[in-house]
């Protein structure tokens, strides 16, 4: 289905509410039956119909159908957070004795869900780095269920060689789910790739303006129909008809403000790697990276973070770049209008920092939608205070 088909028209049937172009916000808790059959239908089905917005609304349905069709895939579920779909797509698939196989330094929510509850249950997980097909076969036990991608990585963007992965899951009846907040389904179809779930971020490139947060799951109607009959229902994360309908007015503009982000980048990029204070940096499509053949091989381009090595002497250093900035927030997250940095070091103790240790001088750098003369000149004068 044509692009701009999806974004614009796709489940939106303007005749049933007045014509009006932006689609309305079905802000009810609940829903109305004429016939007692119909009532019974739905609770017989609650994916049939229309009964209570913890399970589906219209305004999301509308969300739900363009996200499915820009991934490939069958159906979709839109949570209140990246978090929330995690949790809700991993648990409907595992049980008592089974086993993970998980990239290693996975997203931290992803991480503690693998870590501090899943064993409660008697599930364990395996972490791998992941760059070749062998790591996960060579993880894999008798009892493995589940594979979790994420790729690229958001800090240093390690990339796991899909295809292979999930044609060695599905011989093996494990299901695959791949985190593709990175590059979105525009720019790495993973469901083409035999990937079985796709997980986004909502908050960052679909809704584009820092204002409401969001999680996708997009993959086949019988596994969506698993997940909404079983954890999403009874977690009750689903999404919320406001934010589904900011969701839907970034959606209008996303692959306009991905061209915008993947050409603002080359520029920062090209600044960055020639100026002396960055010791290294870690971006996808920089020929020095160590994935670069697979990178350009199943990713349509590389956008948006950049993540560099400071060349300073001590953590007070890597503290006033950051606090030098003048016009790109110190912030978490990505995706938005606004350009954003992050310190590896905010995570580590300040006792505990080690200047010899390159991850403890990383910067991550998101490039957001503002002029790159705007953003390099900040830059150039936050390099300055060092």
């Amino acid at each position: 289905m044509d692009l701009s088909s999806i974004i614009n028209e796709l489940g939106e049937d303007r005749s049933l509410y007045f014509n009006t172009v932006a689609p309305p916000i079905a802000q009810a808790s609940n829903f109305a039956f004429d016939k007692v059959a119909d009532m019974e239908k739905v609770f017989a089905d609650e994916m049939s119909g229309y009964v209570y917005s913890r399970g589906r609304n219209p305004t999301i349905d509308i969300l739900r159908k363009k996200l499915a069709a820009l991934d490939g895939a069958e159906d979709c579920l839109v949570l209140n957070s990246g978090a929330a779909a995690i949790f809700a797509g991993v648990l409907p698939f595992v049980s008592s004795g089974d086993h993970i196989v998980s990239v290693k330094e996975p997203y931290s929510w992803a991480r503690k869900l693998f870590d501090l509850i899943l064993p409660r249950f008697g599930i364990t997980t395996t972490y791998v780095d992941g760059g070749t097909v062998d790591s996960w076969k060579n993880a894999t036990q008798d009892n493995t269920k589940f594979y979790y991608l994420e790729s690229p990585n958001s800090w240093n963007y390690a990339i796991q060689p899909i295809g292979e992965v999930a044609t060695f899951a599905k011989s093996r009846g494990i299901v695959t789910m791949i985190d593709n907040s990175y590059c979105t389904p525009l720019y790495q179809p993973v469901i083409g790739m035999g990937i079985d779930l796709a997980m986004q971020t909502a908050t960052k490139y679909i809704g584009g303006h820092s204002d409401t947060l969001g999680g996708v799951l997009t993959g086949s109607h019988a596994l969506i129909k698993k997940i909404f009959d079983t954890e999403f229902l009874a977690i009750g994360s689903g999404l919320q008809p406001f934010n589904a309908w900011l969701l839907l007015r970034g959606l209008r503009t996303l692959p306009l403000r991905l061209q915008r982000v993947e050409a603002s980048t080359q520029t920062v990029l090209a600044f960055l790697q020639q100026h002396p204070r960055v010791k290294n940096l870690l971006f996808p499509f920089d020929p020095t990276f160590p994935q670069h053949e697979l990178a350009r091989k199943q990713m349509k381009a590389a956008l948006g973070l950049i993540t560099i090595e400071l060349d300073v002497p001590d953590r007070e250093s890597v503290v006033r770049f950051c606090e030098a900035l003048k016009h790109i927030l110190m912030a978490v997250s990505w995706g938005g209008h606004e350009s954003l940095v992050i310190p590896k070091c905010a995570g580590i103790p300040a006792a505990d920092f080690d200047v010899s240790n390159p991850e403890h001088r990383w910067v991550r750098l998101y490039v957001g939608l503002e002029e790159p003369d705007y953003l390099i000149n900040d830059l150039k004068q936050a390099f300055d205070a060092i």
